[in-house]
């Protein structure tokens, strides 16, 4: 208020330390220099001038040479004791000297002339203050703690000039009335506190007054240059404002951020860390005996043990924000208060010691002064409030990794039975990681909310009251009131979430079937039944959505309405209750913020209940999943130790039992096969074998001897063992398997070959009986493992089984190379690694991919067809090292030329010479002659073992049952053969993606290069895309909604706003008017303003209307953006769905599944759920923030002059911050990926790699991606924190400017008071509204993506489904005769292409039964495609029944026809909607095909029948019966042309030489085209067309080719023999 005291105009305003009054009192030193005031201060001065005049040379010029820093990573190493108290300190002092300047410049106000000594020491200090921690820092940094010597002096110094004036106050009685005795006593204080904290640093470092100074070593952290996440290790300034990522953010403008950018995580972060304080935290709950907690009880309490400190400092955090935030009601208050006193007297502050002192009242009673303390605690709230998120989160981010860590360990000891029962799917154990850890995260970055709300709510309350009375009371019931309603809503939204979610989930399901099934769906005609049932449950799920848009709106117009609904209500009831209510300004604004602050908890109330709940459910599925069976370690071991003494018995029991002829076989095996083992065992050093004779012995304690021989590898006596609690699957199990010898289990479909397999690796759980593993030292000794090896295996390992190399019958990849799927994580032996690509004949494959065998496969790699994983496979378990290989069914899914190069190279070659023991389970009969031991099974039991010869002898039925179907392909071994086979095929289709993928590629590679002129030029091309917006996504994505809508949306969200500014201007009009009233009832001397003619119902009526309208409207836009979004999320799926449907083959067999997959399941879940808030609140806090800025620019002009620079602060702030915030989204999200499909192949592989034993290398890979995404996420907490504190401080600044500048215009220029209020409370709504604003702007960035993903699909070109004739022209019955007439035919996949078929003439009578057969690539699968029309007929034409095919439309020409194809696919859902799904056939006809295709005893004995279920993909049954189903489905459409492309490569022979029958009686009056594989299935057709390179070689009957000597046909066939 500097103003009111202006000097007369005759004395002029002149400088002096002590000021120049003529009495000149300040000079006078009678009493003692001591006792003059000025010379006090000016004693003050000297401590600061000595410090700035010696640190600065140190600073400048010693920094020069840095030479002398410790040569570590970053210069953030603090390590000086009593780091952050110092830094503390210094805050403090530095906000004590800022109140001792503005103290000085106020009492200085009140005299005549200038007293510089009031307020210049207080100056000097201030910039003392700040040099001492810059000095502090850069000594600390660079080690140097002799220099501290500098700052010790000072602290010393100014203490005892501060100690002298403190004393001489007292003395002359000064006390604490006046302001400036109690800041002179504070700032004794801290400097004799920062003496301590130097004189701290002197003790713990010993660098002077001590002979041997403190070495200290830098944290490992700091040292690994690898960390770059500094939070932990900076000092509180940069910890406070996240200092240390500025170069971190803006090197994203140069460069985007990946993995290597982000380095690695600090080791107390890291998942293995915090894994162990958490499992440490288990076993302390577990200790005490009957009082440890269970179930969730047990989760919580660890997590509140291992999580639970920091937890509390974010809580304390929390408090002391939300304390703080009520500074801002209360200074506007105050200022407002101030500006309207209308007698603006003050009395003259008492003059001691020559000099003014004013009370604290005076003082806080200065406007500016409350406005420089508004802006301290703005910054300081902001700071705490951002430190509590940022604590809070990295919590949770620690506790994520810990929980995924201890989830991960329990998947390696999980019960597989569990899986493959379903008690347990992969979809659960993905939504434990992916969704219950991060509901853990979100529920400790909400739960200092829980703390907090109560304290905000009841501080918010009292204040209320103080200001406003009774009626306060009940403005704070409405809210009180309308929060259930909030809560309700609430609720209903996480259900119809819920619910949603399910609809969404089916919905994939359904989508995934259709994509893989796509191929048949176009061939059978039936992608309409299947794109239908998507859209219905697409309509379920938009019917949800609806509700969930629905509930969503009323939340977000709840939101903006409930403080509205309070203010009135509050206002009205204020100004009925008292007759002469004092509604100024001062109380209305400040009321007005309290609102505001008020609504916060009750809005996140809702979101934190939620949240709660949901990890309240959350930790009770971690609970029930921690406590699920696993598999028994134990129970292996302790079997072996007591089978001394039970499995005597037993075998007796089993002697009587078995009538079966064992002891002429056994001895016989023994006699064959004892000598070679010998001259082995001479191979080992005699004390292994020592050992392994005294072990055996301690073990086997009084069994027969010959009960476990010294060549037998494994033995299972009387085993029972069972998947489930039924009837076990495998009983009366007696087997054993020699050692270093080829046993194969032979049997039906079904009958518990693979179980087999899975007990003896104790995998299935064992009911009685026992497995014993015999370890014999390692039979590669011969130099591929050093000798301590062999030793710890001769000696410790004899009870446990070792490590085997198992094939699964389903082949099992990684998400990897091909290489690594090979060696898996063995090392890389090239000669070795070549041997098993030959063995596997993989090379070929290998040539065809991109890159070679450094190639993704897997599930988010290339799609590989079921040969070429199997071979992958098998291909793996030659390759590891280890004594036993389990091979299951490993030619299932083969040919007959790469089974026998697997046998012949693979089994017999690399594994017989390697002595390796081989247990191999095979259909293919002709292979058992090489088999040294056999074990045949039947329904679960042992049917016989022996060797052949045995069997012969003991079972020869059985042996001439096999014989019978050996024989037909017995000599196969003497020759391979050259027929065409099913892996060309696959050869073929991989070459065929691959080569469209290169063609793709080779496109976008043009495109690229054209850009690529310049390579600096390009990058920044790059960059700068990178920082703007997707406007054209967004416009995508508004067009979509129509436009009606967007106008709706864009009027209600303009005049919303301009209502809610109408609203707060016409309260500021109102409450001027009152305070003038008021002061023209003084003057009128009215003791109620309302007798002097001033009458609140006007102004009350008036705003209430205004409230109505913008509660109204606020419901019209939440409304219309839901809606918006709602009508956009249908109108996209829908299209993408019908694009993605009639797209051509070629699309699927360029793009991986998984990017399409994609689409419609993150991208459109998007689309959905997230577009539609992130659009509302990106326009709400744009729309706020411009509103705000207009009023304040209209309160007071001068405020544009400062907006500039905010403005352009602000535009650079989110433009880095943009880049950096999409690029570490983008991160967080890919490093998500690897750790989900980590757990999901897991968790499918388990049974590998639990045979192998290679759990721990697997827990590592888990740790590094765990790691990954931990890091991704922290960076991107750090990045949110920093671009909030930013944004904070730059509308902290908003709301200085603005209150300097209302404040000075008032007192001027006559500014009315109301305005003053508006203005303020503006100013303080731009500080929460800005960051918001950048944040979704960044959110709404990401999400476009998606948008923009999905419009690049439907730019795809459809198949050409309309033809020229109509449905109704083609005659019903068509094709009846089924006569095929091909005309010059020439066919190609692509017009891009080179064409497969050239000018192929063919004839095929009605009902001819025709084979084609061709090398690979010689163009026979591309004929069978061109009847579909599946490929590009680019000359020629095919005629069926007088028909061309290019005329009929699409729909009805491929329902017209029926194929089976080479891979067998079936759809969850009946056997019935399986075999047809249209619903036209009759039972009948079903059951006539199933008995047929031989299913019908199957499918009789499912419950059910016809409507048993099939699962996803066709699992519950085995390979063969399912590419019987698919017979039985081109059966049951009884089309006269029926077209076989490969169709029994996956069956067993016995079931194969019966389909054969079958087609050719069954359909004996149709046309088959058959094309072969084997080229035996097609000797007996009616004419055969021999293919090479898509032109027709050789097109004869079969007989008439053999009597050729030189047909080529014949070489195949003799090849075949």
């Amino acid at each position: 208020m500097i103003s009111r005291y202006k000097p007369s105009p005759g004395s002029t305003m002149s400088l002096a330390f002590c000021g120049n009054e003529n009495n000149s009192v300040a000079y006078n030193v009678d009493g003692g220099v001591l006792n003059n005031g000025c010379f006090l201060d000016a004693l003050n001065v000297v401590p600061h001038v000595f410090l700035l005049f010696i640190t600065f040379p140190i600073l400048f010029i010693g920094w020069g040479s840095q030479s002398s820093k410790v040569h570590i990573h970053h210069s953030t190493w603090l390590h000086f004791p009593g780091h952050n108290l110092r830094w503390l300190l210094t805050f403090v002092l530095l906000f004590i000297l800022v109140c001792e300047i503005a103290e000085g410049i106020v009492s200085d106000g009140f005299s005549q002339s200038l007293h510089l000594h009031l307020y210049m020491p207080a100056g000097l200090a201030f910039m003392a203050g700040i040099t001492s921690i810059i000095y502090y820092h850069n000594i600390e940094t660079s080690n140097f703690p002799k220099l501290l010597l500098a700052l010790l002096i000072y602290w010393v110094l100014a203490f005892i000039m501060k100690t002298i004036k403190f004393a001489k106050y007292t003395e002359h009685g000064i006390g604490p009335r006046q302001l400036r005795y109690c800041i002179t006593g504070l700032l004794v204080l801290l400097y004799g506190l920062l003496l301590a904290v130097e004189i701290n640093v002197i003790l713990g470092r010993r660098y002077m007054c001590f002979a041997d100074p403190t070495e200290v070593k830098p944290p490992e952290d700091l040292q690994d240059l690898g960390v770059r996440f500094l939070q932990p290790f900076v000092n509180l300034l940069s910890k406070a404002t996240y200092w240390w990522m500025n170069t971190f953010i803006t090197s994203a403008h140069r460069r985007p951020i990946d993995l290597k950018v982000i380095g690695k995580l600090p080791i107390a972060m890291r998942a293995l860390t915090n894994y162990m304080k958490l499992r440490k935290a288990f076993e302390e709950q577990k200790k005490p005996q009957g009082t440890a907690p269970q179930g969730p009880k047990l989760i919580w309490q660890a997590l509140r043990k291992a999580f639970g400190r920091p937890l509390i400092l974010s809580i304390t955090f929390r408090f002391l924000a939300d304390l703080l935030g009520f500074a801002g009601p209360l200074c506007i208050s105050g200022i407002v208060h101030h500006i309207s006193k209308d007698n603006r007297t003050i009395q003259q502050p008492m003059t001691l010691l020559g000099i003014y002192f004013i009370s604290t009242k005076e003082f806080l009673e200065n406007a500016y002064v409350l406005a420089v303390l508004l802006f301290f605690a703005l910054l300081l709230q902001r700071t705490f409030l951002q430190a509590s998120y940022y604590v809070a989160i990295e919590t949770g981010i620690n506790l994520r990794g810990a929980i995924q860590t201890k989830i991960y360990n329990k998947i390696m000891r999980l019960c597989t039975s569990n899986m493959s029962m379903g008690e347990l799917t992969v979809a659960q154990i993905c939504n434990l990681v992916a969704i219950d850890t991060n509901q853990l995260v979100w529920f400790f970055f909400l739960c200092p909310n829980l703390w907090a709300m109560p304290v905000q709510i009841i501080v918010g309350v009292i204040l209320l009251y103080y200001l406003l009375g009774i009626s306060a009371l009940i403005g704070a019931t409405v809210i009180a009131v309308l929060a259930p309603v909030q809560y309700f809503v609430a609720t209903k939204l996480s259900q119809t979430q819920k619910s949603t979610l399910e609809y969404s989930s089916e919905r994939l399901k359904k989508t995934n079937e259709l994509l893989r099934g796509i191929k048949l769906l176009k061939l059978y005609a039936w992608e309409h039944i299947f794109c239908d049932s998507v859209e219905e449950t697409r309509g379920k799920e938009l019917t949800s959505l609806q509700a969930f848009a629905l509930y969503t709106s009323i939340s977000i117009f709840m939101n903006a309405a409930i403080p509205i609904a309070a203010v009135l209500t509050t206002f009205v009831v204020h100004v009925h209750i008292s007759e002469d209510a004092d509604l100024s300004p001062a109380v209305a604004f400040a009321s007005l913020s309290l609102f505001h602050i008020l609504v916060t908890p009750l809005f996140l109330l809702s979101s934190v209940v939620r949240s709660t709940v949901k990890a309240l459910v959350s930790v009770q599925k971690l609970s029930e999943f921690f406590s699920s069976d696993e598999i028994g370690d134990e129970q292996e071991t302790r079997a072996m130790l007591t089978s001394g003494s039970s499995n005597h018995n037993q075998n007796r029991y089993q002697a009587v039992s078995s009538s079966k002829p064992f002891p002429s076989s056994s001895s016989s095996f023994l006699s064959r096969h004892f000598q070679p083992l010998k001259v082995v065992n001479r191979k080992r050093p005699p004390r292994d074998e020592w050992n392994n004779y005294s072990s055996q012995r301690d073990r086997e304690g009084d069994r027969p001897s010959q009960d476990m021989d010294q060549d037998t590898c494994i033995k299972i006596t009387s085993g029972y063992f069972t998947w489930t609690d039924g009837p076990p699957t495998l009983s009366n199990v007696d087997i054993k398997i020699p050692f270093g010898k080829l046993t194969m289990i032979v049997g039906q479909v079904g009958c518990g070959k693979s179980s087999l397999l899975l007990a003896t690796l104790g995998e299935m759980q064992k009911v009685s009986g026992t497995v014993t593993w015999n370890s014999f030292p390692n039979l590669e000794s011969q130099g591929d493992e050093s000798p301590t090896d062999r030793d710890a295996a001769g000696d410790g390992d004899i009870r446990k089984r070792g490590a085997v190399a198992y094939a699964s019958q389903k082949p099992w990849l990684l998400n990897a190379t091909l290489v690594e799927n090979i060696t898996f994580e063995m090392p890389m032996i090239k000669p070795r690694y070549k041997a098993v690509i030959e063995a596997c004949s993989l090379q070929p494959d290998i040539d065809i991919l991109p890159q070679g065998d450094q190639t993704e496969i897997g599930e988010r790699g290339i799609i590989l067809s079921g040969g070429q994983k199997q071979r992958i496979s098998v291909a793996r378990a030659l390759y590891q090292q280890t004594n036993l290989v389990f091979l299951d069914d490993p030619f299932s899914a083969l040919d007959i030329h790469l089974s026998d190069h697997l046998m012949q190279d693979g089994i017999l070659k690399l594994l017989r010479e390697e002595k390796r023991t081989v247990v191999l389970v095979t259909h293919k009969l002709q292979y058992l002659p090489h088999a040294d031991w056999i074990i045949a099974m039947k329904d679960g039991t042992i049917q016989t073992e022996g060797t052949l010869k045995d069997i012969q002898n003991s079972e020869p039925e059985l042996f001439e049952q096999w014989k019978t179907l050996m024989h037909r392909q017995d000599q196969e071994f003497e020759k391979e053969t050259v027929a065409a086979s099913m892996t060309d095929l696959e050869r073929k289709n991989l070459r065929r993606a691959m080569y469209s993928r290169e063609a793709v590629r080779t496109e976008e590679d043009d495109e690229e290069e054209s850009v690529e002129s310049d390579d600096d030029d390009n990058l920044s091309q790059v960059m700068r895309q990178r920082a703007t917006i997707p406007w054209r996504s967004c416009g995508t994505y508004l067009s979509s909604a129509g436009l009606l809508l967007l106008t709706l949306l864009l009027l209600s969200q303009l005049l919303k706003h301009s209502l809610m500014v109408a609203i707060d201007y016409w309260l500021a009009h109102w409450t001027s008017h009152v305070i003038a009233a008021k002061i023209e009832a003084t003057a009128r001397n009215c003791t109620v303003v309302q007798d002097c003619g001033f009458s609140h119902s006007w102004y009350l009526s008036v705003f209430s209307v205004l409230c109505c309208l913008g509660i109204v409207l606020c419901l019209a836009t939440s409304v219309a953006v839901e809606w918006t979004g709602l009508k956009v999320a249908k109108e996209l799926h829908h299209n993408l769905l019908n694009k993605i449907i009639l797209a051509p083959m070629r699309l699927f067999e360029t793009t991986p599944l998984g990017s399409i997959l994609n689409r419609f399941s993150t991208d459109t879940n998007t689309i959905d759920q997230h577009i539609p808030t992130t659009l509302e609140c990106l326009a709400r806090s744009t729309l706020l923030c411009v509103s705000a800025l207009g009023v304040i620019s209209y309160v007071t002009p001068v405020f544009l002059i400062a907006l500039l620079p905010l403005a352009v602060a602000c535009y650079f702030i989110q433009k880095y911050f943009r880049v950096a915030s999409r690029d570490l989204q983008q991160l967080e999200d890919s490093t998500q990926l690897p750790l989900l499909s980590h757990f999901s192949e897991t968790v499918e592989g388990l049974t590998t790699i639990r045979a192998l034993r290679y759990e721990p290398r697997f827990r590592q890979r888990l740790l590094q991606f765990t790691d990954a995404n931990n890091i991704a996420s922290l960076f991107l907490t750090a990045a949110n924190r920093w671009l909030e504190v930013r944004m904070e401080y730059v509308g902290a600044c908003v709301v200085l400017v603005a209150a300097v500048a209302s404040i000075t215009n008032s007192l001027y220029n006559q500014l009315s008071t109301g305005l003053v209020g508006l203005g303020l409370t503006y100013a303080l709504m731009v500080s929460n509204y800005m960051n918001w604003m950048v944040r979704n702007l960044a959110d709404m960035e990401v999400q476009l993506g998606s948008v923009k993903r999905i419009n690049g699909l439907l730019k795809t070109e459809p198949e050409n489904y309309e033809g020229l004739l109509t449905v109704s022209q083609v005659p019903d019955g068509w094709p009846r005769e089924g006569e095929i007439k091909i005309q010059n035919l020439s066919v190609r996949y692509d017009t891009t292409l080179k064409p497969v078929l050239k000018n192929v003439n063919a004839h095929i009578n009605p009902g001819q039964k025709v084979g084609i057969c061709g090398r690979t690539g010689s163009g026979k699968s591309s004929f069978s495609l061109a009847f579909f029309r599946m490929v590009d007929m680019f000359e020629g034409r095919i005629v069926i029944d007088d028909i061309d095919i290019a005329k009929l439309p699409l729909q009805t020409l491929r329902s017209r026809l029926s194929i089976i194809l080479q891979d067998p696919i079936l759809f969850s859902g009946t056997i019935r909607f399986n075999l047809d799904p249209e619903m036209k056939a009759t039972d009948e006809m079903l059951w006539e095909a199933l008995d047929i295709a031989q299913l019908k005893p199957v499918v009789k004995s499912l419950p059910g029948g016809l409507d048993a279920t099939v699962t996803e993909g066709g699992e519950n049954f085995s390979q063969g019966q399912r590419q019987l189903f698919c017979l039985a489905r081109a059966f049951v459409r009884k089309s006269s042309i029926l077209i076989m492309d490969e169709a029994t490569a996956s069956i067993d022979m016995a079931t194969e030489s019966i389909l054969q029958k079958v087609v050719m009686t069954a359909f004996a009056d149709r046309t088959v085209v058959t094309i072969a594989h084997r080229v035996h299935t097609i000797l007996n057709a009616d004419l055969v067309i021999v293919m090479k390179r898509g032109i027709i070689l050789e097109y004869d009957r079969p007989e008439a080719l053999l009597d050729k000597e030189d047909s080529v046909f014949t070489s195949f066939v003799r090849a075949d023999k």
